[in-house]
């Protein structure tokens, strides 16, 4: 990623994924790495990087970027550029019950990398990932099991 002399960081690069990794070992704030995180997630995903939303959503760079920031969506630099895990969206939409997971597991202090992992990863008191479990309309319990993590 480069930035100006003053630190600024190039949002060109940044919006377009074209930004290389910044720490190779994965620490720290937003390092990149292709090693999964400290839980491995069991749900196979496809990873789609931002212009890849954009052309499956059919919507604009800003409107993607408005989905991750009002956290419909949630994403990780993990394995190079930013990319969102394919299973978060249902028909080109983000899943509808995704936002308040988020939400939920934000206020409980997670990073988005551990919401990532916790979605994609399998709970004993639930019996499957989170994922399947909202996919499969299990909101509630997802969102109870999320708010005891706190």
């Amino acid at each position: 990623m480069s930035t100006s002399g003053n630190g600024v960081t190039n949002v060109t690069e940044v919006a377009l994924g074209l930004e290389s990794p910044r720490d190779p070992a994965g620490c720290d704030s937003g390092g990149v790495t292709g090693e999964p995180s400290s839980t491995t997630p069991s749900v196979p995903t496809e990873w789609l990087t931002l212009p890849e939303l954009v052309e499956l959503t059919g919507e604009t760079l800003g409107r993607v970027r408005r989905m991750l920031d009002e956290k419909q969506l949630v994403g990780s630099r993990r394995a190079g550029a930013f990319a969102v895990p394919s299973v978060f969206l249902v028909e080109g939409e983000p899943l509808g019950s995704l936002r308040g997971t988020i939400i939920v597991l934000q206020d409980a202090g997670f990073t988005d990398d551990e919401i990532i992992d916790w979605l994609l990863s399998v709970d004993e008191s639930i019996g499957l990932p989170p994922i399947e479990a909202l996919r499969k309309g299990r909101k509630a319990e997802v969102r109870r099991v999320a708010q005891t993590l706190a």
